[in-house]
């Protein structure tokens, strides 16, 4: 059986999830529209900025804000084609080109985090030296408007993504954060500069370096679960158990499987009903199981229940 899930979930602990592919993609897009835009003026004023005031940091600040824009167009493209129907060539649909795209953005996080690091390692020894020089103040200002709006679209892109379960926003919400993580060691590092000690700037940079390849592989590991058929949490796992046994007319639980698929998620049930029942009424207690899943997890993209007899004979059974 299977099961399509269009619904909205009322949670209790969480905002409204959405699970509809075209209410999906509308979301997705118009975010990813917002970031784009945001973050090319963000960019073209950092990097003015950074000329204007002889900031290196603030220059290399700006090229981080203009990497968001691929990332935003990245996530655009793989949000549209996940939302794709399934067509004879994908009979299972395309969520899993979701996953592709946040193992791309996953790649660019960790690309930017080895390169703050390198650059702040390259600052660490100029500073030494005693050539890194002080930056003017624009370059300071520039620094606390980044912060501030990178940190607003990360909040943004994280709500939309939260909402509409895309690992790719999620993705994208986290380049936001470090950027502005980013800003953050630049606004440090040129104020530590105009204060006479020039060498914060490196330092924070390697610190927010370290924090940007953390998020990159746990972006990176979620992505790569979805794709190889990852069992679902533990918690959804025993929901779907406890499902099964309280549905009229199931006597014993023998098989369940549940494997991730990009956003959504497949389960294959094997159930247990009295071997007395025709085949109308076996089928009609699969159908009760298959419509208590479909509620309880609109996540469920396909369930399918198999039906086995379970004659008089037979103690209940749950599976392990």
């Amino acid at each position: 059986m299977r099961v399509d899930s269009v619904m909205s979930l009322d949670n209790k602990e969480t905002t409204e999830m959405i699970y509809d592919s075209a209410a999906v993609k509308a979301i997705g897009v118009r975010v990813s529209w917002v970031s784009i835009i945001v973050n090319t003026v963000l960019s073209l004023g950092k990097l003015a900025a950074g000329l204007l005031a002889a900031s290196g940091a603030m220059v290399s600040d700006a090229v981080h804000s203009a990497s968001d824009v691929i990332s935003s167009a990245l996530v655009m493209f793989g949000i549209s084609m996940a939302a794709k129907a399934e067509d004879e060539s994908h009979p299972y649909g395309h969520e899993r080109l979701e996953c592709v795209t946040a193992l791309l953005l996953a790649g660019l996080l960790f690309a930017t985090g080895i390169g703050i690091g390198v650059g702040g390692i390259g600052n660490v020894a100029l500073a030494l030296e005693g050539s890194l020089p002080a930056p003017g103040a624009l370059a300071l200002w520039a620094a606390v408007v980044s912060v501030a709006v990178k940190e607003a679209m990360y909040w943004y892109t994280k709500a939309a993504a939260d909402k509409t379960n895309s690992g790719a926003l999620l993705a994208d919400a986290w380049h936001h954060r470090s950027d502005a993580l980013s800003s953050i060691g630049s606004f440090v590092g040129i104020l530590g500069a105009r204060l006479g000690w020039p060498i914060l700037d490196p330092i924070a940079a390697l610190i927010i370096c370290f924090f940007i390849l953390k998020v990159a592989w746990d972006i990176a590991k979620d992505s790569f679960d979805k794709m190889v058929d990852h069992a679902c949490d533990a918690a959804v796992i025993e929901q779907i158990r406890r499902l099964a046994l309280a549905t009229p007319g199931v006597l014993r639980l023998d098989d369940l499987k549940t494997r991730r698929f990009g956003s959504k998620s497949y389960v294959d049930v094997e159930i247990g009903v009295d071997s007395r029942l025709n085949i109308v009424e076996a089928h009609n207690i699969a159908q009760n199981l298959h419509d208590n899943i479909e509620q309880a997890l609109p996540e469920v993209k396909h369930c399918m229940v198999h039906v086995n007899p379970c004659f008089v004979t037979d103690g209940p059974n749950d599976v392990e």
